[in-house]
């Protein structure tokens, strides 16, 4: 009876926590773990895609930081014209989350 009482109280921890680094956005999500790429979109489809820049926020432990703007990854290689976007997701049991922008263009 112990491990049942241990195991519901694991099961409702995790299920707590994970609601905290979920990664908004997400396509779909795992309570355990998580790595998608979600939907992007096209900007500019005549434009190139010679460049790709990236940026990223992370998340432990319901602190965030970082900077995942599509301005961010565009300025990191000096995109002017964007192509389109893709953003990848990923999280691990709702304690640790990190979300990718990915910027094709020229």
């Amino acid at each position: 009876m112990k491990g049942l009482i241990v195991i519901g109280l694991l099961a409702m921890m995790v299920v707590a926590v994970t609601g905290c680094i979920s990664p908004v956005g997400a396509p779909i999500m795992g309570a355990i773990y998580t790595d998608v790429k979600g939907p992007g979109y096209a900007v500019d489809p005549s434009a190139g895609f010679s460049k790709v820049g990236q940026s990223e926020a992370q998340a432990i432990v319901c602190v965030a930081t970082g900077d995942c703007s599509v301005e961010t990854a565009a300025k990191s290689v000096g995109i002017k014209k964007i192509n389109h976007v893709d953003i990848d997701y990923m999280s691990i049991l709702g304690v640790y989350g990190k979300v990718t922008t990915t910027v094709y263009g020229e």
